[in-house]
Order: structure tokens, then C-alpha cells, then sequence
């Protein structure tokens, strides 16, 4: 019995790890279309086309991610945001958009 235990949470491990793995593609893919969107100009349309191709659905589902109309809607909004992955995943700049949002309510 231990031994299923065990192997029980080996396998969950080994899979939150694959999702933090296509995670970081993804993340990576927003990063290219960003780089895209300030050079081309078509950085949301070059995210659509990803996430609503083959790999990008199959990338989407493996990360943990429904890769629906909704979902696509959402990156391409990231998208022309701007705003690069890594700092809009940075403490500060989650503390400059919640300060604006109070400010804004205020």
C-alpha cells in the first residue's frame, strides 16, 4: 500500500511539473508575440493563430489551460497590452496596478 502511495505522489509531481513546463511555453509564446507586436504590428493576431492551432490547443491543454475562444480573446489582449511576462508577473508591478486601481476607486 505504501508503495501505491508513493507512486501515487510521484506521478502527481511529475505532472505539476509538466504543467509548470508548458507553462513556461506559453509564457514564452506571449513573450514572442509581444516582441512580434512591437516590431511587425501583429503581435495579437500571431497569438491567435498559435493558440488556435494544433500545438498551441495541445501547449494550452497540457499547461492547464482550456484553450477556448475565451481563453484566445484573453492573450490577445495581453498581448496588445504590452506589457512582457516578466513583469507583469513582478510583485512591483502587481503593487502599481492595484495601487491604480484604488486610486481609481477612490
Amino acid at each position: 500500500m505504501a508503495d501505491f502511495v508513493d507512486g501515487t505522489a510521484f506521478n502527481h509531481e511529475q505532472g505539476n511539473r509538466a504543467r509548470k513546463l508548458f507553462a513556461a511555453v506559453v509564457l514564452a509564446a506571449l513573450d514572442d508575440a509581444i516582441a512580434d507586436d512591437k516590431k511587425y504590428g501583429n503581435g495579437p493576431e500571431q497569438i491567435a493563430r498559435w493558440a488556435r492551432s494544433r500545438d498551441g490547443r495541445e501547449v494550452l491543454s497540457c499547461a492547464g489551460i482550456d484553450p477556448n475562444e475565451r481563453v484566445v480573446k484573453g492573450l490577445m489582449e495581453f498581448v496588445s497590452k504590452g506589457v512582457r511576462t516578466s513583469v507583469a508577473l513582478s510583485r512591483e508591478e502587481s503593487e502599481r496596478r492595484n495601487a491604480a486601481e484604488q486610486a481609481k476607486a477612490a
